[in-house]
């Protein structure tokens, strides 16, 4: 049996182990949402700005990555790009108290055919805001611009399965998206980990109005992507969604159906999984 197929088992151990290790962290001064509550398995946190919202996320993480590395040699994690994702990522890369020289990192996705030094290549994001900052054991990147394309995508495919997944740090797109798992290629039953996805419509106007390209004809019409199986399949997921743009979806993931209408609901099935959002994201909630 591969090690993933007992996941359950593991997302339990590990948030029972992890809900101790806080408890006993006396001195620990964490931030206070502005209210909690549970959508089927998927805990949620709302805070009052996205500045606290990133200062509770990094808070979670930090603990979380400290206490596995007093248990264990050495820890896995996938980390997500996006303009959302970069206030705790730096706040993350600046706290001290982690041995990143133990910590294997991934991410989740990179445009097809985009080199490396691209400025909306995500390689470039993760080596500048992280890799560069932390120095960790090793960082695994999906190269876009590979010859063989699906080649890389089984060759990243086989680096995430060598191991458990500890953990995975995640954003929501404006489509509902997870990774780039848009809407029309979203399979929550995908036995791949990686696979090459076709990005709809609203998914490349989001890249241009973030600024990474000046137009819809300059954004990749494919990706590289983890799929949703791989990406829930970490012993704990943090979900960091703020801002207005990101109402609907969140909305839509909370509120309605459990569907790949909107990706992001699939969360509501994962015990490990936790989402923080800001009092503009929640906005449009109306049941919570």
């Amino acid at each position: 049996m591969a090690w993933h197929e007992s996941g359950a088992a593991v997302h339990e151990c590990q948030d029972d182990s992890f809900t101790k290790y806080l408890k006993s962290q006396d001195a620990l001064t964490t931030v206070p949402a502005m209210r909690s509550f549970q959508v089927d398995q998927l805990p949620v946190e709302v805070h009052a700005t996205q500045a606290a919202m990133a200062e509770a996320v990094t808070q979670e993480v930090h603990a979380y990555l400290v206490d596995l590395l007093s248990r264990q040699d050495s820890v896995r994690a996938i980390l997500a790009t996006g303009n959302s994702q970069i206030a705790f990522l730096k706040a993350l890369a600046a706290r001290g108290g982690i041995d990143w020289s133990r910590v294997t990192l991934f991410h989740m996705d990179e445009y097809l055919g985009l080199p490396g030094d691209h400025p909306a290549s995500f390689r470039l994001y993760m080596k500048t805001r992280v890799e560069q900052q932390v120095h960790p054991k090793a960082f695994h990147y999906l190269i876009g611009d590979a010859l063989e394309p699906i080649a890389e995508c089984e060759r990243y495919d086989a680096l995430l399965q060598e191991a458990p997944i500890d953990l995975c740090c995640m954003g929501v797109g404006e489509n509902g998206h997870i990774a780039f798992n848009d809407p029309p290629v979203a399979n929550f039953a995908d036995r791949r980990w990686v696979k090459i996805v076709q990005l709809d419509e609203a998914c490349k106007l989001q890249q241009v109005n973030e600024g990474h390209f000046p137009d819809l004809e300059a954004v990749p019409k494919y990706a590289l992507s983890l799929t949703i199986p791989a990406l829930v399949s970490a012993r704990k997921v943090i979900c960091v969604a703020p801002e207005t743009r990101k109402s609907r979806a969140i909305a839509t993931a909370l509120e309605g159906p459990v569907s790949t209408d909107c990706p992001a609901s699939y969360l509501r099935n994962i015990p490990a999984a936790k989402l923080f959002l800001d009092e503009d994201s929640a906005a449009l909630l109306k049941n919570h």
